[in-house]
C-alpha cells in the first residue's frame, strides 16, 4: 500500500521554520566535527547543542537591519547560545549551509513527488486494463484513422511516468549532495573531514568539487525534471479535454453534486480541471529556463541565482505535487462513454478500413501504388457521398475483379485491432 501524503505537507517542507531547522542542524553537526578535531572544545559543544534554538520572527527583525539571512539567523542563534557561540559557522561560509540544507530539502520534496507518481501509475495501470478491449478511434492529425483501444491510452500514460520516475530518482540522487568547503571551495579554513561528517548526518554525500555552491546543473537536472513531468501531466488532460468535446463526448471529467460549469450557461460541463494542469505545466516550463540559467554564474559563485531559486524551486515542487494529486483524482473520478466510442468508429462508414483492403490487394499481385490508388478512389467517394464504404468498393469493378464479395466482407471485422494489445502491456506492465 503507497503511502498518501498531503499537500501540506509538501508546504512544510518549505517552510521558513523548516529551513532555518536544516540550517541549524548542519551547524551544530559542523561543531560536532570541529569537536572531534580538536577545535571545539566538550563543554562548549553541549553549551551549543543545549542552547541553540532559533525564532522565525526574530530573524525577521535581525535581517532588516543586515540585509543577509544568513547572519541574521547567526546572530538570533547567537543570542540563546551565549559566548559559545564564537565557534558556530567556523569556517563556513553562507553558501556552504544554504545549498546543503537546500539539498535536504529537494531531496524530501522530490520524495513526496516520487509517492504521488507512484500513485498515479497504480491508478493508470488499473484503468489501461479496465479498458483494454473497450475499442475507440484512433486520432492522427485530428483525423479518423483507425481503431485503437481506450486502455492503450493509460498503458501509453504509464510507461512514460514509469520513465519519470526514473528521472525523479536520478534528479533526487543527483542533487542529494552537500558541501562545507569554504569561501571558495578549497577548505582553507575548514577540514574536508566536517564535510564528510555533516553530509552522513543529513543523509547526503559530499560533493566531488565545489567553488562557493553546489553546481547549479544539479539543480537544473531537477528543475527540469519536474517540468517533464508536468508536460506528462499535461498530455494526459489535453487529450482529455480533446475527448470532452461536444462533438466527441467519449469522457468527461468527474462533475460534482452542486458544481457549476458556467456563470451564464446552465447546460455546460466544462474540462476546468484539465485546463488548469495545462496551464500549470506553463509555469513549470518556465522555470526550467530559469534554472537553466541559473547554472551560468560569475567566477566562483555570484548571487543572482539566489533570488530566482527562493521561488522556483519550493513553487515547482509544491506546483507539481498538487499537479499529480489532481492527475490521481482525475483519472479516478473520470467519466467514460464505451457507447459514443462506438458510434465515432462508425462515423466515417467504414473508411478505417480502408488500410485492410490495401494491404489484401498488394497480397495479391497488386502494386502498392495501383492498390493504394484504387482504395482512395473509393475512399474520396464515400467522403463525397456518405455512403458505407463496403458498398462503394462493391461498386469498383476493378477492384472486384480481385477480390470477391465474399472475401471483401470477411475484412470488415473490428477485433483485428484487438489482436496485439496483449502483447503491448505484456511489454508495458510485465518489465
Amino acid at each position: 500500500m503507497i503511502k498518501r501524503y498531503t499537500l501540506p505537507e509538501m508546504a512544510k517542507i518549505w517552510s521558513l521554520e523548516n529551513k532555518f531547522k536544516k540550517w541549524l542542524e548542519i551547524e551544530i553537526s559542523a561543531c560536532e566535527a570541529m569537536n572531534k578535531l580538536g577545535l571545539v572544545p566538550d563543554n562548549d559543544l553541549q553549551n551549543i547543542k543545549s542552547k541553540a534554538r532559533f525564532k522565525v520572527d526574530e530573524i525577521d527583525e535581525i535581517e532588516k537591519k543586515v540585509n543577509h539571512d544568513v547572519v541574521a539567523f547567526l546572530t538570533n542563534v547567537a543570542q540563546y547560545v551565549g559566548s559559545s557561540s564564537r565557534f558556530i559557522h567556523l569556517g563556513l561560509t553562507s553558501s556552504d549551509v544554504v545549498d546543503t540544507a537546500n539539498s535536504c530539502l529537494m531531496k524530501e520534496a522530490g520524495l513526496l513527488i516520487l509517492t504521488e507518481m507512484e500513485e498515479l501509475s497504480e491508478i493508470l495501470k488499473e484503468k489501461a486494463y479496465e479498458y483494454n478491449a473497450t475499442l475507440c478511434i484512433g486520432r492522427s492529425h485530428g483525423i479518423h484513422a483507425e481503431p485503437t483501444t481506450f486502455g492503450l491510452k493509460f498503458a501509453l500514460w504509464f510507461d512514460e511516468m514509469q520513465r519519470n520516475i526514473k528521472r525523479i530518482k536520478s534528479a533526487i540522487e543527483n542533487i542529494a549532495v552537500g558541501q562545507i568547503s569554504g569561501a571558495v571551495g578549497n577548505y582553507a579554513h575548514i577540514d574536508p573531514f566536517v564535510e564528510k561528517y555533516i553530509c552522513k548526518e543529513m543523509g547526503l554525500k559530499p560533493v566531488n568539487i565545489s567553488t562557493q555552491i553546489i553546481q547549479r546543473d544539479r539543480y537544473a537536472q531537477y528543475i527540469t525534471t519536474l517540468a517533464i513531468i508536468g508536460s506528462t501531466i499535461e498530455k494526459i488532460a489535453t487529450e482529455i479535454r480533446g475527448l470532452q468535446r461536444t462533438e466527441i463526448h467519449e469522457v468527461e471529467e468527474g462533475f460534482t453534486k452542486g458544481q457549476k460549469g458556467s456563470s451564464a450557461m446552465p447546460h455546460k460541463k466544462n474540462p476546468i480541471l484539465c485546463e488548469r494542469l495545462c496551464g500549470l505545466a506553463r509555469i513549470l516550463r518556465g522555470n526550467a529556463i530559469t534554472s537553466l540559467e541559473n547554472n551560468v554564474l560569475w567566477h566562483e559563485r555570484d548571487i543572482s541565482h539566489s533570488s530566482a531559486e527562493r521561488i522556483i524551486i519550493p513553487d515547482s515542487t509544491i506546483l507539481l505535487h498538487y499537479m499529480l494529486v489532481k492527475t490521481s483524482e482525475l483519472m479516478k473520478n473520470l467519466k467514460v462513454f464505451p457507447e459514443n466510442m462506438k458510434r465515432n468508429i462508425e462515423l466515417t462508414n467504414g473508411l478505417i478500413f480502408s488500410q485492410t483492403i490495401l494491404l489484401e490487394l498488394t497480397k495479391r499481385n497488386i502494386t502498392r501504388e495501383k492498390a493504394y490508388k484504387i482504395v482512395q478512389r473509393c475512399a474520396m467517394q464515400c467522403w463525397e457521398t456518405k455512403q458505407p464504404f463496403k458498398d462503394t468498393l462493391q461498386k469498383d469493378e476493378e477492384l472486384m475483379k480481385i477480390i470477391k464479395p465474399d472475401e471483401l466482407e470477411k475484412l470488415f471485422y473490428l477485433d483485428r485491432f484487438l489482436k496485439n494489445v496483449d502483447y503491448i502491456y505484456e511489454r508495458v506492465f510485465k518489465k
